[in-house]
C-alpha cells in the first residue's frame, strides 16, 4: 500500500513474524528507530497510550495507522483515566488544541477520544522534529460488522467529529493526515 505523497511504506509492525503485534508508549517508538523520544512521551502522555494498528515507514516519514471497519467504533466512549493520568492527558490536549487553534472550551477527553488522542500523539511527534503522519484506513463493505458501504458516511463521520472537536477545516496537521478507503469486497 502506498499514498502518492507518502510513496512505498516499509511496514514494521504489525508483522507475521512478530504474531502481528501492535505497538503503544515507548515500544512504538523502538519500532520506528525513536527511542531517543521515550523520556519525551512519558512526560507527554501516561503510560497506556494509543495502541497502533500499524507503523511504517516511507523513506524518512514516519507512518502511524489508525483502521476502523465501522462508524459506531470511531465513536469512542470518553476517557477512563485514573486522576494523575487525565491531569497529563488534559494538560498535552491544551498544548495540542492552542497548536492548532481550537478554542480551549472544547474538551478532548469526552466522545471521540481515541481520534483525539491520535492526533494528539501526531502533533507530538511533529513538534519533537519528526516527519511524521496519521493515516485513517476506513473499510467499506465490512459486512460482517455491519460497516458502512460508501466513503460519504466515513467522511460525514469525520466531520461531526472535527466539529465536536472544535477543529477549523484547515489545521496545522491537515497536511499530515490522510484517509483511505479499502474496500472489502475487492480483498476477498
Amino acid at each position: 500500500m502506498a499514498l502518492p505523497d507518502l510513496g512505498p511504506i516499509n511496514w514494521v509492525s504489525p508483522l507475521r513474524n512478530d504474531a502481528f503485534a501492535e505497538y503503544r508508549d515507548g515500544a512504538f517508538l523502538r519500532r520506528l528507530n525513536l527511542s531517543w523520544l521515550e523520556n519525551e512521551l512519558t512526560e507527554f502522555w501516561p503510560r497506556r497510550g494509543p495502541q497502533w494498528d500499524a507503523l511504517g515507514l516511507a523513506g524518512d516519514k514516519i507512518v502511524l495507522v489508525e483502521a476502523k471497519a465501522r462508524v459506531p467504533e470511531f465513536v469512542s466512549p470518553a476517557c477512563q483515566a485514573s486522576e494523575s493520568s487525565l491531569l497529563k492527558i488534559t494538560t498535552s490536549f491544551d498544548r495540542v488544541k492552542d497548536a492548532l487553534g481550537v478554542e480551549s472550551h472544547f474538551d478532548w477527553t469526552q466522545r471521540y477520544y481515541q481520534y483525539a488522542n491520535r492526533i494528539a500523539h501526531l502533533w507530538w511527534l511533529r513538534h519533537s522534529g519528526v516527519d511524521a503522519h496519521l493515516l485513517f484506513v476506513d473499510f467499506l463493505n465490512a459486512k460482517e460488522v455491519a460497516g458502512p458501504s460508501d466513503l460519504e458516511t466515513w467522511q460525514s463521520a469525520y466531520t461531526a467529529a472535527d466539529l465536536q472537536l472544535g477543529l477549523p477545516g484547515n489545521h496545522p496537521l491537515s497536511a499530515f493526515m490522510h484517509h483511505i478507503y479499502p474496500d472489502v469486497a475487492l480483498l476477498e
